[in-house]
């Protein structure tokens, strides 16, 4: 009885160690080059949203860790050359100009969502929060919704996979 009990504690140990790397889809792990950075507007109108040719990357590892980095394609320099002495004009475009996260993630490959467990972000209101997007793959390329935004748009991050 008592080899029976460990035998089933064991597995379930083993089940639960392994449970983060079986839930991720091995499809999704690598390095993803950011192409699109749009909102579609409430009446289902696609806009650029960090310029016509924002930069980014995603890279999402096997053992469930991610970071994501999305900015504008143009950003303005701060005229001191010196981060410490920008003005209001300049931190604002600096923080609005980028959306960038990291943590770990899982898969939910019925409902097609990834969920982010963000450690920390540069917005700092995502900072220990847990964000659900969901998200399609077509061949090399990768493209997540995020809710709606208080006014009603959509942001749409599209990746291809980086070979």
């Amino acid at each position: 009885m008592k080899k029976t009990l460990m035998n089933v504690i064991l597995c379930i140990v083993t089940v639960i160690i392994a449970q983060p790397a079986l839930a991720q889809n091995t499809s999704l792990v690598g390095t993803w080059r950011l192409i699109a950075a749009d909102k579609i507007l409430p009446d289902g109108k696609k806009i650029a949203d960090y310029g016509s040719t924002p930069h980014g990357i995603a890279i999402f590892t096997a053992d469930g860790h991610y970071v994501v980095e999305v900015f504008r394609d143009e950003r303005m320099k701060f005229a001191s050359g010196d981060k410490f002495k920008g003005t209001s004009d300049e931190y604002k475009n600096a923080v609005l100009g980028n959306s960038c996260h990291f943590g770990s993630y899982s898969i939910d490959n019925v409902k097609s969502t990834i969920t982010f467990k963000i450690e920390r972000g540069t917005y700092p209101n995502w900072d220990q929060t847990t964000q659900v997007r969901s998200f399609t793959m077509q061949g090399d390329t990768l493209s997540w919704r995020v809710p709606a935004t208080p006014d009603g748009s959509i942001p749409l991050s599209v990746f291809k996979r980086i070979q």
